[in-house]
């Protein structure tokens, strides 16, 4: 079952369906997308946002979708995460859950923050887990716990107006996590934010992830913060978008910010940087009048 939060305005929608079954291309599998492609239709314009994409992401591997704006990444992340259908082409995922344990595939994290502002933390974080008939006990248990490892066990009774934008987007992650996903999508969760929380919050997303080893997709326009987080930066072509490349972060984990100062890390930018240039570059051309 895939659950997902998508905000409409002021309130959040609840969206499940099922994934299909399947058989990965290796065992490691756990995301296959296979020739996708994606057009916007309207009664005035026709927009191919993504074109042939195929691309596989192993389980428990953390990968970075970087490209000029416009490319079609997010498109891309809603399609995985079936609130998309894509024009053509498919997106498995592959379960390992034990049947009937009611864990949802994925859980999508978006820059904006879409919280019940009527909830306190605790309650907006245990939503997901009530719509999925979890009981209250457990629903209570595994949110404080949730809570506890995204730092903000004291706030569980504050309301999100009385919250800085970095933790309520600690909460949008808190509950994410708390629906316990075998796939956390996430898209651009830091771009709102100052330098200096989107540098303490890439820091605690790494630790999280480092002891949940979950598989994350994960969209951003900063290739510092794709070289820093991920395991593999996967670049997109201005529209439509089709990967141009891929890059392996040969850095070891845990990250730590003295590797931000590496050769390695520089060099790996800078190449990164040479072939993202010439696709914003053709971007920008093609958004003029």
């Amino acid at each position: 079952m895939l659950l997902s939060l998508v905000p409409v305005g002021r309130h959040v929608i609840i969206r499940a369906s099922l994934a299909g079954a399947g058989k990965p291309m290796t065992d490691s599998t756990k995301i296959e997308i296979r020739d996708v492609e994606h057009v916007y239709q309207s009664d005035f314009s026709t927009v191919t946002a993504l074109a042939s994409v195929s691309l596989t992401v192993a389980d428990g591997e953390f990968v970075a979708l970087l490209g000029p704006s416009g490319c079609g990444k997010s498109s891309l992340l809603r399609i995985v995460a079936e609130l998309l259908r894509p024009t053509a082409g498919s997106v498995q995922i592959y379960s390992t859950s034990e049947k009937g344990n009611g864990r949802p595939k994925t859980a999508l994290v978006f820059q904006e923050y879409a919280l019940f502002p009527w909830r306190t933390v605790l309650d907006n974080v245990v939503f997901s887990l009530e719509m999925r008939g979890v009981l209250k006990a457990e629903r209570l248990d595994r949110a404080r716990n949730v809570l506890a490892r995204v730092g903000l066990q004291s706030f569980s009774g504050a309301y999100p107006h009385q919250l800085s934008g970095g933790m309520r987007q600690r909460v949008g992650i808190a509950r994410a996590l708390a629906a316990e996903p075998e796939v956390l999508l996430m898209d651009e969760p830091f771009g709102a934010l100052d330098a200096q929380t989107r540098t303490i919050l890439q820091e605690e997303l790494l630790r999280v992830w480092e002891s949940e080893r979950k598989t994350v997709l994960y969209v951003t326009h900063s290739i510092d913060e794709a070289v820093y987080m991920s395991d593999r930066v996967v670049l997109l072509s201005a529209r439509p978008g089709r990967i141009k490349a891929e890059y392996t972060v040969e850095l070891p984990r845990p990250r730590n910010m003295e590797m931000r100062g590496w050769s390695s890390y520089t060099k790996l930018s800078l190449e990164i940087w040479t072939s993202l240039k010439d696709e914003v570059d053709m971007a920008m051309v093609s958004e003029k009048p």
